[in-house]
């Protein structure tokens, strides 16, 4: 991970404030008159948080019956893998337009659009008929569609409701949601499957959830003024930290991304799943937590704390995974501890690199910032790697050591978390 530059540029001009509320000594906004202290910021992030935890559970739900979804509709590995493309491209494809509109127009309605849009096609898609799996597509790609809203705009709704280390607190339990609610995805979806005897239940489950979140979305959370409770204007003067934040964060995108979960034979059993949603689940917390906490209490002591930690885990994490694929056939038990170390090193960067972001770009244009992160993580990182992590599958085997990626053959895989 890139260190930025010592510039007085980098300096948090908030980082000496313990609470939210607006800032005494901030320079006031055009118009001469402070803006308002934005009501229940407490109340309003946490709802945040809830829908994360959501858009990261739809997200993973259909991963967890994956084999029982190919059943249903006749399909193979290909097929179903196209299931992952459609979202993903309408993912990359709108993140850019909703950034856009969220540094222009209300974040709030924006937020409450994309989770009634992904709510609404996730359920509906539950009761497509096994023959028109192509309708199954345009409903994920549909799903990509609000998410996409959602992941752009709420970050940059939580740095608005707080301010200094209490900002870094918020987007450490923002970002909780993401290997929490990815771990839960699976967990859900190989469980209610189990329990109705019916893999369509599992997409029943977050929407029935997300229609609640949409009711305290639009009764609890406010949309304060952008920069609101910012000190000086920052300008963009620190590109480079940026550009070189989001290149060490797409590294672990694609390394996260790149290996997928395989048990014996090619489909994963219902208590792999429990097992590796349970890991997602505990490394992800531990890891998001670790990271904001540390950031917060290094950096008053050393200003480049939060390159240096988002560096130690991405150099600490790779050669935990690596044991934990050469020891994947001798010895599993060894391989599980070493995906948990690896996968709690990976996600000290997820709070932090969100925090690079957006104390180095200026509020209005923080959405967009926030969706060309989104791109260049997704289409560089775990867009590919499961392909190209995948080929040497093809190969020769040299080693007994297993490989990596989405083949067959019987080999144990793991995967390292979501992206």
């Amino acid at each position: 991970m890139a260190s930025p530059s010592p510039s007085p540029t980098l300096a948090r001009p908030d980082d000496v404030t313990v609470g939210a509320g607006p800032d005494p000594e901030a320079a006031p906004p055009p118009a001469g008159k402070a803006p308002p202290p934005a009501p229940r910021p407490h109340l309003s992030v946490a709802v945040l948080c809830l829908i994360n935890l959501l858009n990261y559970m739809d997200r993973f739900t259909v991963a967890g019956v994956l084999p029982e979804v190919e059943d249903y509709f006749g399909i193979g590995d290909s097929s179903s893998g196209l299931l992952q493309t459609v979202f993903i491209s309408s993912y990359l494809v709108l993140a850019p337009l909703f950034g856009f509109l969220g540094d222009r127009h209300s974040r709030k309605r924006l937020l409450a659009l994309g989770l009634a849009l992904w709510s609404g096609v996730t359920l509906a898609t539950s009761f497509v008929p096994p023959q028109h799996f192509g309708a199954l597509l345009a409903g994920r790609a549909l799903v990509g569609v609000g998410e996409a809203a959602y992941s752009t705009l709420a970050p940059t709704l939580v740095a608005d409701l707080f301010r200094g280390p209490a900002r870094s607190r918020a987007l450490g339990g923002f970002y909780l949601a993401v290997p929490l609610g990815s771990g839960l995805g699976y967990i859900a979806g190989s469980k209610v499957k189990d329990l109705a005897a019916d893999w369509r239940w599992a997409l029943r489950v977050t929407p029935v959830l997300g229609l609640l979140a949409l009711l305290l979305l639009l009764a609890v959370v406010s949309d304060p003024p952008r920069g609101g409770l910012d000190g000086a204007p920052a300008t963009l003067t620190t590109d480079r930290t940026l550009v070189l934040s989001t290149l060490g964060f797409t590294s672990v995108a694609f390394v996260t991304g790149g290996q997928p979960c395989r048990g014996k034979g090619r489909r994963c059993q219902g208590d792999q799943s429990l097992l590796f949603g349970a890991l997602t689940c505990g490394s992800g917390v531990l890891g998001v937590g670790l990271g904001a906490e540390l950031s917060r209490r290094l950096r008053p002591r050393e200003p480049r704390a939060d390159p240096l930690l988002c560096a130690g885990g991405l150099l600490g994490g790779a050669p935990c995974l690596l044991l934990a694929l050469l020891c994947a056939r001798p010895c599993p038990p060894a391989a599980y501890v070493f995906i948990f170390l690896g996968e709690t090193l990976l996600s000290l960067n997820w709070a932090i690199v969100a925090d690079i972001l957006l104390y180095v770009v200026p509020p209005g244009r923080r959405s967009t910032a926030e969706a060309l992160q989104i791109v260049a993580s997704h289409l560089l990182g775990d867009a590919g790697s499961p392909y190209l992590v995948g080929l040497p599958r093809s190969w020769p085997p040299v080693t007994p050591c297993p490989g990596t990626g989405g083949g067959h053959g019987g080999r144990p895989e793991v995967r390292a978390g979501p992206a």
